[in-house]
């Protein structure tokens, strides 16, 4: 509202962290609820079986232990599958049952007085599983005669579609291209790993249930208890903790967590439970883990012809929260921001006796990077070529935006070649002494989709939910603001953005604005929440749109005490006044407490000063991303250091560079953690190992980002999405450094995390191994 913008673009304090770094934040497991009893779950110890005995009565007659649940006890209790495929049969899933298809599945949940109780009492549970063969890896559940972990389906396939261009016309371009690369890829499976794991506390009084939970999205959860447990949604009340890290991890409700809600519902008093870091590796759902066969068309002359890719992912148990949504957006996701004539993809989704796979920040983007960046780098290796050259030549330009890609994206605005050119600019490497390794730079482009919220384009896709945001602005009687929104914090800085809009658009202080987050029973529904890059896109834009509105009651209360035209007045220094004539002036103050007091308005104008405003967008917005990483490389052993790491990095208008470039550098180190180390590792049993090895502080290199500005041209307040960015293009970065550094392996650079037995082993493989 205000004519004087001051705090948008500026680097102002996260508001968030002075009770964060203070031990002030609550957390999930700090919620402590009089006379709340705890919980622990018991897990299956096989990967595929069935429950044929399920003893508890050791268990209830231990000492403290109060309730146990068995499949038995939540039979009907269930969880959707928001996003569905093509064919899918399984449209939802129960809480526990007495089939077993991966390890560490629920099988029953130990209520206690205390947290010791409940876990010796959980000793005590008598299991007998007859053990079923485990099916481990995609390929292995589509082979002939490999054993169904769904047997009424009549086999482990999920869906089978085609996106894109159709493949006969894509085989056409393949045929008369002067050249074609072809790579078969893979990016490993990846657990979120927040710093703090799950956690929830749960009460049940008067006939309601209040959640308190770590979440992305407590209006979701909500929404999922109240139909799992069979209560009205009035009933049902979430509320967001503090939350340390979510990385699409947190964006539903998990089995476990609606055990511990039945059982507060059961018991009538508080239950609790918190996820441990041994269990997070199970009960967590992973990311990632598909397999691509995909290949590049180019003529002689290193323009792009075609690209095309089979993508077979892995589901897991059965289809999750998000289902097969993650291979989908790599399908979409494979032109990038090049040209294509013909550009398609088919996708195929199995099931295998693992922990269902689900959200990870990224959402599909990193594995199409992956492939595509690799293709991209081949094709110049092929050639002769400069890498970066060739993405130039191919990289579309200002002037052809908006583009509509051969997947059906809408790219709205960006100017891809000068982040490139910038990036390029950027990169110097750190000078080190001759110590027998081998060095390479690798660089990698993408367009990263954000905003996500169409809600018709989100049913015409499958996805059970709306898309919209909506937030509520209210200027209270002394001027100060409350600003109330159904996007969740979760470490991403939301509550500091949303203020500074809001405070721009008021034109009031920054400290004299308050933000309301994560209570279903305060703020407005949010279909999906905090996922997606799209919490300040969507509820940014939603605010926006509530201070023009607030702002033209504002001005039009103004213009009738100050009896002017709303067209001489400006919004200035916590006033509203005519222009040239600084002594006729209202403050802020005085229009707000005579707006709430109903005095002197213009007729007709309803008392108060508050504006809710929803934001269903168009369509996405996109943003855009150059990475570059410098590697060094040991041929003796294959340990791969990343020496140095550059981004520039397109997100429209920047409400806060301090936050956009925080957000960018933790998610090039997850990123890189997914290059080098991270993966969740399955025996052929269907036992998970026992490590995980996320990028530590040390590990990770300089991080330089540097921030492009192109407005959104479909965002009110012109912002895209940052929250994915860094993710998705590191992958790509170190792959093709490696590639650079070892070209006699590079072709065998296909998978990640680069370990350096990975490696290793690519330089040690025959030619054409």
């Amino acid at each position: 509202m205000s004519d004087d913008h001051r705090y948008v673009g500026a680097r102002v304090p996260r508001r968030e962290d002075a009770r964060l770094v203070t031990g002030r934040a609550r957390f999930a497991a700090d919620v402590r609820l009089p006379g709340a009893a705890h919980a622990v779950v018991v897990r299956s110890p096989v990967a595929h079986g069935r429950l044929v005995r399920c003893d508890v009565k050791a268990a209830l007659a231990a000492d403290g232990v109060l309730d146990v649940l068995t499949p038995a006890d939540a039979a009907g209790v269930r969880l959707p599958c928001v996003a569905l495929a093509p064919g899918q049969r399984m449209t939802d899933y129960p809480v526990l049952e007495e089939t077993v298809r991966y390890a560490g599945q629920p099988v029953a949940l130990v209520v206690a007085r205390s947290e010791a109780a409940a876990r010796d009492a959980a000793e005590l549970v008598d299991l007998d599983v007859e053990e079923l063969p485990a099916v481990v890896g995609a390929q292995l559940a589509l082979a002939e005669g490999a054993p169904l972990l769904h047997p009424e389906w009549g086999s482990n396939l999920v869906t089978d579609f085609a996106l894109g261009d159709p493949a006969d016309e894509c085989e056409a371009v393949f045929a008369a291209a002067g050249h074609v690369v072809e790579l078969t890829t893979r990016l490993g499976r990846a657990a979120p790993y927040p710093m703090e794991p799950r956690g929830i506390a749960a009460s049940f009084e008067d006939g309601a249930l209040t959640v308190w939970t770590s979440t992305q999205a407590p209006h979701h959860v909500r929404d999922h208890l109240a139909a799992a447990l069979g209560l009205g949604l009035g009933r049902v009340r979430v509320l967001a903790c503090d939350t340390g890290g979510g990385f699409g991890g947190k964006e539903h409700v998990y089995p476990d967590e609606t055990l511990v809600c039945l059982a507060a519902v059961r018991l009538g008093r508080p239950v609790r439970w918190a996820e441990s870091r041994t269990e997070h590796l199970t009960a967590t759902l992973p990311a990632r883990d598909a397999v691509h066969r995909a290949r590049l068309a180019f003529d002689d002359d290193g323009r792009f012809r075609a690209l095309h890719c089979d993508i077979l992912g892995d589901l897991g148990a059965h289809p999750s929260n998000v289902g097969i949504s993650p291979i989908a957006v790599t399908a979409l996701s494979l032109p990038g921001p090049y040209r294509f004539d013909r550009a398609g993809a088919r996708i195929r989704a199995a099931v295998t006796t693992t922990t269902p796979t689900g959200s990870y920040r990224g959402f599909g983007q990193p594995e199409a990077t992956w492939t595509r960046e690799r293709l991209v780098d081949e094709a110049a290796r092929r050639l002769g070529a400069d890498p970066v050259e060739l993405r130039l030549l191919n990289l579309l330009g200002p002037g052809e935006l908006p583009h509509t890609s051969r997947t059906w994206q809408s790219y709205d605005s960006g100017d891809y070649p000068a982040a490139l050119r910038a990036l390029r600019d950027m990169v110097r490497p750190p000078a080190r002494p001759a110590d027998g390794r081998r060095r390479g730079i690798g660089f990698s482009c993408h367009v990263e989709s954000t905003g996500m919220g169409p809600s018709e384009a989100m049913r015409q896709a499958g996805i059970q939910s709306g898309g919209y945001e909506t937030a509520v602005l209210r200027m209270e009687q002394d001027a100060s603001v409350v600003v109330a929104c159904g996007v969740a914090a979760i470490g991403q800085g939301i509550e500091t953005a949303l203020a500074q809009l809001a405070a721009d658009h008021t034109g009031v202080p920054l400290e004299r604005v308050r933000v309301l987050l994560g209570d279903t029973a305060a703020t407005p529904y949010s279909p999906v929440g905090a996922i997606a890059s799209r919490s300040l896109v969507l509820g940014g834009a939603a605010l926006v749109r509530a201070a023009a509105r607030l702002r033209e009651k504002v001005v039009a209360i103004a213009a009738h005490q100050l009896e002017a035209d709303p067209g001489d007045l400006e919004v200035s220094g916590g006033a509203v006044r005519v222009i040239g004539d600084p002594s006729a002036r209202r403050t802020l103050a005085e229009i707000a407490l005579s707006a709430w007091r109903a005095w002197d308005l213009p007729a007709g104008m309803a008392p108060g000063l508050e504006e809710r405003a929803t934001y269903d967008p168009a369509a996405y917005t996109f943003a855009f991303g150059a990475h570059a990483a410098a590697v060094a490389v040991d041929p003796e052993t294959g340990a791969v250091e990343v020496e140095g790491y550059w981004a520039v990095n397109d997100c429209g208008v920047v409400v806060n560079p301090a936050i956009v470039e925080g957000q960018i550098r933790g998610g090039v180190v997850q990123g890189l953690g997914m290059a080098l180390t991270e993966e969740v590792v399955y025996g052929s049993d269907g036992q998970p190992a026992a490590g995980y090895l996320p990028l530590y502080a040390p590990d990770a290199p300089p991080v330089e980002v540097a921030l492009m500005r192109t407005p959104s041209a479909v965002t009110p307040g012109g912002m895209k999405g940052a929250g994915e960015a860094g993710i998705i293009g590191p992958p790509a970065a170190v792959g093709n450094a490696v590639a650079a550094a070892l070209p006699e392996a590079a072709g065998r650079i296909t998978a990640v995390p680069l370990t350096p037995a990975a490696v290793w082993s690519a330089l040690a493989a025959p030619e054409g191994g």
